[in-house]
């Protein structure tokens, strides 16, 4: 697992502030949309455009059209404009008038169902219950410690009519050309800023501008795949630019789930108003893709995540998922010879196409942030030699920077002769003088922003609204920015729509206008040539917040775009597989998700077996029996060997008391390596690593049941009675775990594909289980408890094989007994001959070799077929059953020299026959 300092890296959290005014209209009575149309309040504020009625309500008189736009930050960070002044808000309480609802809205609400506007409670419970049962989360901090919060979805979709799509794709598809040709200008011959129309500033003196690819030329001149704009629609009705994204936008897989959500909970509306699909886009997107890439056939295209620590990464697992590509970190990739392989088991794998979700700064310590642990090193110089594709290409940060907008439209005027056909907010770059001293008097209705935001060495800082401050705070911002002007970029403010949302609190649930930012794509489909996403992410302010942030109550909501022609019905399935397509589409199991596949099980059963022991021991300290001094001093050895109590803990014979109260204590300890709350965290943290490859009641389970034990442990530790501890309590807590990771261990078993990646899985257990039950065994003998009958039962209750024993054996307790059924019996699942021959056939299928036929390394593993119970049960001369206890050491060692041996072979790819790929 990756330093806790390396995960803050991962994602940047810059906030913006402002505010909203709301108000609040209750739906539970509306049977109607007509009735819908003649409750409604007028705008929650003059001067926004109401989506609603599809109206625009003009600012008051005197109200300064500024605002604020969006941070050049990951997903959350986009800030809502600020409200219209307070004076304002009488024109809204005295409007009296009511407009009609819009034609799409009016659509929308007549397809609610017989029960109309009284079923949406409903449906909001169904689509929370669907978003949980999914696992759709968002990480605010993309912290290791901070949890995992479920993704927050708007009951209703921002609806777009036709014509009103007509000009944003228009807008954005000119916008994306146009920064194409300025990243080919800016690493290519730098005409613009030789021609005066672009600062070099803000070109080369600008962080995000790498100039290890000056001269570089990308496969098929294509320097953005994917590019986000950040649209609000202001008073007049129009689509207004507030930022663009171009470094790694967020947002392609969640509005893929908000899509799928949404569309089930209104499939007669979602098929009435004509909604465009979303799906040929994407297979668009992957087509150019491919058709793209440098060499291979056919091209091998994987995404490359920061991690599971990223706030944004289930929507990386879920979208390599939908597009069939595989998903991988920094550490999963390697350079050799200017080219970029993929390390799996079964060796080095080309890598023709990379879709990053990094930011550029850390794609190649080598070249860029030597500090980065999560890109590649030498990535650069297999772009550089045109040997991969990478979408987008680094070096495009310089974009992002809110001061470029004021200069577009003279570029595109320069560059496509063309006049912008979607607006940008109104900037102002304070690097220039004529600029600076235009917009210092307007401060008191302007944003100050960053322009180089989170760089080093340059101005960082929120977002700030002179609305917000006083003359004094205005005069020393005025005066910083007259000291440094470059560093700062002033904005103006545009009252955005608001559209209607679904609120359900405590009560029956009512309709709120809230504002909203919506994002729009658009991705290459070949050369040169790009397409828009037919739909977007909507973002909305939370209700109690001042940001559209979702780490501040700020939620999403679908976007359906309307069409008058047909309906495209294109799938990602294709309709005719061949052997050989569906050859490809076996994502290879990569070195790092084998390795956290391995120590999932090993973990699974490291934890199952601390949760046994526990409830062993605990039980019999609970008991009348404990009579046996050799029983006694094989639990002490065993709790000690495990880590279940620390070392220095007085013997049961000497304390029981202090020794039961050490072990309750040990449980629930997260730092101690061996104790079940550690394990139960580190089953969590690696199953988050492989995320994409566990169904969600997987998930669910692992996550439940860390939650369930903290919560368990927490009041268990508040059942003490005069100092002491209620063991009663504790069983409890251990009776619920051991039942969690039953349903967990079921999940491995039964619902997992038998690929290499499950094998390693299933190889952890059982190398876990060997070394676990052989230990134990081995113990029983040396300390002599088996010979008690106490001690005898306790051990077949370890085994887990306690029923099977008594209906076999019925009253016999002898040694032969106790190695025919723990030992060599084939069929019990806890035996040894029975883990050991799984994990040599688990091995043997692992390194590929036919059925049957073992491999070198699986004979490291002693042979059960050797085993004889006569040999085993001969006590010898010292009655000390000599050639049991080498046969179980030699499972033991053997256990762990396995499990090296795996590491060294499949997970760091030292072993000379992994190292290399055959032509």
């Amino acid at each position: 697992m990756q330093a806790a300092d390396t995960r803050r890296l991962q994602c940047d959290n810059q906030r913006n502030v402002d505010s909203l005014n709301e108000s609040l209209f209750d739906a539970q009575a509306l049977e109607s949309p007509a009735a819908l149309a003649s409750s409604l309040a007028p705008p929650a504020a003059p001067g926004h455009f109401d989506e609603l009625r599809g109206i625009a309500t003009p600012a008051p008189s005197g109200v300064p059209r500024l605002g604020v736009p969006s941070q050049p930050a990951p997903l959350h960070d986009a800030a809502m404009p600020a409200p219209a002044p307070a004076d304002a808000a009488s024109d809204e309480a005295a409007a009296n008038e009511r407009a009609p609802l819009a034609p799409h809205w009016a659509g929308f609400f007549e397809q609610l169902g017989t029960d109309g506007f009284a079923d949406l409670p409903r449906r909001a419970v169904s689509l929370q219950r669907q978003i949980r049962d999914n696992g759709v989360t968002y990480n605010v901090y993309a912290d290791a410690d901070s949890p995992q919060r479920p993704w927050s979805l708007d009951l209703f979709p921002l609806i777009v009519p036709p014509e009103s799509w007509a000009q944003i794709e228009a807008g954005v598809l000119q916008r994306v050309h146009l920064l194409n040709q300025l990243m080919a200008d800016a690493y290519g011959p730098r005409q613009m800023v030789a021609e005066g129309l672009l600062p070099p500033a803000l070109v080369r003196g600008n962080p995000g501008y790498l100039r290890a690819m000056h001269g570089v030329r990308p496969p098929g001149d294509t320097w953005l795949h994917i590019a986000a704009f950040d649209l609000a629609r202001g008073p007049d009705g129009n689509w207004w630019v507030l930022s663009q994204r171009t470094q790694a936008p967020s947002g392609l897989g969640y509005l893929l789930e908000n899509r799928l959500a949404i569309a089930r909970q209104f499939p007669q509306a979602f098929e009435s108003l004509r909604v465009q699909r979303l799906a040929a886009t994407y297979a668009a997107m992957m087509e150019g893709l491919q058709h793209m890439c440098p060499a291979g056939q056919p091209p091998h295209v994987v995404l490359l995540t920061p991690g599971p620590y990223n706030e944004t990464y289930f929507e990386h697992a879920y979208l390599a998922r939908y597009l069939g590509i595989t998903l991988v970190e920094g550490n999963d990739l390697t350079v050799r010879d200017q080219r970029l392989y993929l390390k799996t088991l079964q060796g080095l794998r080309p890598v023709h196409g990379l879709i990053k979700r990094l930011d550029d700064q850390f794609l190649d310590p080598l070249e860029l942030r030597p500090d980065s642990t999560l890109g590649v090193p030498g990535l650069l110089q297999a772009v550089r030699a045109g040997n991969v594709l990478v979408a987008n290409m680094p070096g495009s940060a310089w974009l992002e920077s809110a001061a470029l907008l004021g200069f577009l439209p003279a570029l595109s005027r320069r560059l496509l002769g063309e006049k912008l056909l979607l607006p940008a907010l109104p900037t102002w770059w304070c690097g220039e003088r004529a600029a600076m001293e235009a917009v210092l008097p307007q401060l008191a209705g302007c944003a100050i922003k960053p322009t180089y935001n989170g760089a080093d060495g340059h101005a960082s800082f929120e977002t700030v609204l002179g609305s917000r401050m006083g003359r004094r705070e205005l005069d020393e911002w005025a005066g910083r920015i007259v000291r440094e002007g470059e560093e700062y970029t002033v904005q103006g403010y545009l009252p955005i729509s608001q559209m209607p949302t679904w609120t359900q609190d405590m009560g029956p649930g009512h309709i709120t206008p809230r504002s909203v930012l919506l994002r729009v794509f658009a991705v290459s489909d070949g050369a040169q040539s790009w397409r828009v996403l037919p739909g977007g992410l909507a973002r909305l302010v939370g209700v109690d917040a001042q940001i559209a942030s979702m780490q501040r109550g700020g939620s999403s909501a679908d976007v359906w775009v309307q069409t008058h022609g047909e309906v495209d019905r294109t799938t990602l399935l294709p309709a005719h597989a061949t052997p050989a397509s569906l050859a490809r589409h076996r994502a290879p199991v990569t070195s790092r998700a084998a390795e956290n596949m391995y120590w999932l099980g090993r973990y699974t059963e490291r934890a199952d077996n601390a949760v046994r022991l526990a409830r062993l021991t605990l039980n019999l300290l609970c008991g009348e029996d404990l009579s046996s001094p050799a029983m006694l001093a094989w639990l002490h050895d065993m709790a000690l060997r495990n880590a279940l109590v620390p070392r220095g803990v007085p013997s049961l014979a000497r304390s029981r008391r202090v020794f039961e109260r050490a072990l309750i204590d040990e449980l629930a300890d997260l730092d101690d390596g061996g104790s079940v709350g550690y394990s139960l965290g580190c089953i969590r943290q690696a199953a988050a690593a492989v995320r994409e490859r566990l169904s969600p009641d997987h998930w669910n389970q692992i996550v439940r049941a860390e939650a369930e034990f903290v919560r368990r442990s927490a009041e268990q530790a508040a059942e003490r009675i005069e100092g002491g501890y209620a063991s009663a309590a504790a069983l409890r807590m251990l009776e619920a775990t051991s039942t969690a990771l039953s349903a967990m261990t079921g999940a491995q078993t039964d619902r997992m594909t038998r690929d290499d990646a499950w094998r390693l899985l299933s190889i952890g257990r059982h190398i876990e289980r060997l070394a676990f039950l052989s230990g134990a065994l081995a113990a029983g003998f040396r300390i002599g408890s088996v010979h008690d009958m106490s001690g005898f039962e306790a051990m077949i209750a370890l085994f887990d094989s306690t029923i099977t024993f008594h209906a076999r054996y019925q009253q016999r307790r002898d040694v032969a007994t106790m190695v025919d059924l723990l030992v060599l019996d084939g069929d019990n699942p806890r035996s040894l001959a029975w883990v050991t021959q799984t994990l040599r056939g688990r091995i043997a299928r692992l390194a590929g070799s036919a059925p049957g036929k073992l491999t070198a390394l699986s004979h490291e593993l002693p042979d059960p077929a050797t085993w004889t119970l006569e040999h085993l049960c001969d006590p010898g001369a010292d009655a000390g059953y000599g050639a049991l206890l080498q046969l179980l050491e030699t499972c033991e060692t053997a256990a762990y020299h396995v499990s090296d041996a795996i590491g060294i072979r499949y997970f760091t790819l030292t072993s000379e026959s992994l190292r290399s790929v055959g032509a």
